[in-house]
């Protein structure tokens, strides 16, 4: 699951009004018996069966309750889902990521919810979806970036491999050491990106907003070694723009070839790399003063105008913990469960290359969550992609570079 981003809730005061006193479309039959509704995204192409799967053992476990499931494209789903809240006919339960919750949780359009048994999850997770100690929705899936190493360039070389307990400096140290670009070896590779400054930026002690997320805040000592620590890889033990780097797929292309000791990136290229000839494993990334990954993850929400929310909570519930929803996900390789129960993912974790499996989930014990703001999200990425990557051509300093995308950046969020 690449980094995703829907555009950003636009609710009036009067939608939201409309949505308090107007109820989504569901249904209660003769008996008690209940209808709800849920629109999705997580399941399109591919997975209709596998939620259709969870949905039966649902209805099982609660008889009277019927799941009606709407299942969208992701392409058009933030786009109907905007149009059913501000319409008041939004479904008893749908999808959100966690890139859009603050803009719906700050609308009202999410209603509290009770959960169960909150150990059921991993805590970070959990707490994204969290404001002020209430949770208003439930993560449903997660994937996360990891550091990959090609092993035998690293055994043939003399390095040790990358620990749990490696920091920049000892990434650093390996990455030299397996650079050779006579022979066209490089030793690391990351991205030069916002998704990847704001973690580093968090590996590094900063913070990418100030505390209530309406300035930048990155234009600090520590912002500026985080972006050195990215800029000046491309060169040295990275190649450059003009050697291809930034390009589609350039890194995984370059580690299939034997040519990469080192890149940061997210667990979806696994099946990328079966029958590569070569032993690779992962880690979990190093930090410089603290650890932080970066995770993307979706979640489940209710809808405060729902009739039903004691039913729907329960589907919510069932559809992010139960060991059906859990199965189903590792039977199947669809995005990872948000459990914080190691022993029912056995299965995922033996499921052969990478060994170190276990890093996909050690990665969530120190997560740098993705900043997010109401208006000029889309803005505020770019600039600082344009920025760093002006840093990189050796165009604008770094200073400068930062300098500039933290004016652009005040200048989005400002509208």
């Amino acid at each position: 699951m690449k980094s995703r981003v829907l555009a950003a809730v636009g609710l009036t005061a009067v939608a939201v009004g409309a949505l308090a006193g107007c109820a989504p479309t569901s249904s209660s039959g003769s008996g008690g018996d209940v209808t709800i509704t849920y629109t999705n995204f997580i399941s399109n192409g591919g997975n209709e069966k596998n939620l259709d799967k969870i949905v039966t053992a649902f209805e099982k476990d609660n008889p009277g309750v019927t799941v009606k499931v709407t299942t969208l494209p992701y392409d058009d789903y933030g786009t109907a889902l905007q149009t059913d809240l501000a319409a008041g006919t939004a479904s008893d339960a749908f999808d959100i990521e966690y890139s859009n919750y603050g803009a719906y949780e700050a609308n009202g359009v999410l209603a509290p919810l009770e959960v169960t048994d909150p150990s059921l999850y991993s805590k970070n997770l959990l707490d994204s979806y969290q404001t002020d100690g209430t949770q208003y929705a439930l993560p449903s899936s997660f994937s996360d970036v990891v550091l990959y190493y090609n092993k035998d360039l690293f055994d043939a070389a003399g390095v040790p491999v990358p620990t749990a307990d490696w920091t920049w400096a000892d990434e650093k140290a390996a990455a030299e050491k397996l650079t050779d670009q006579a022979t066209g070896q490089f030793g690391d590779h990351q991205p030069i990106t916002y998704n990847e400054y704001y973690k580093v930026l968090a590996q590094n002690g900063g913070s990418f907003l100030n505390k209530d997320g309406t300035k930048a805040a990155f234009n600090t000592p520590e912002g500026v070694e985080a972006a050195k620590w990215l800029v000046e890889k491309s060169g040295t033990v990275m190649p450059t723009v003009e050697q291809g780097q930034g390009t589609a797929d350039f890194d995984t292309n370059l580690f299939k070839d034997g040519k990469l000791a080192m890149m940061h990136t997210g667990i979806w290229i696994f099946s990328a790399l079966d029958g590569v000839p070569f032993n690779w494993d992962i880690a979990v990334e190093p930090g410089n003063t603290q650890k932080a990954s970066a995770v993307f993850s979706n979640a489940v929400a209710v809808s405060a105008g729902s009739e039903h929310v004691a039913e729907a909570s329960k589907w919510v519930e069932f559809l992010t913990s139960s060991d059906t929803e859990v199965q189903t996900r590792l039977d199947a390789g669809w995005e990872l469960p948000t459990i914080a129960d190691d022993s029912k993912l056995k299965t995922y974790l033996d499921k052969g290359a990478p060994a170190n499996r276990q890093a996909v989930f050690d990665a969530l014990d120190a997560i740098a969550p993705q900043p997010v703001v109401a208006t000029g999200q889309s803005e505020m990425q770019d600039a600082v992609t344009e920025e760093l990557v002006e840093a990189q051509a050796g165009r604008k300093s770094v200073e400068d570079a930062l300098a500039s995308a933290e004016q652009r950046v005040n200048a989005a969020i400002a509208g």
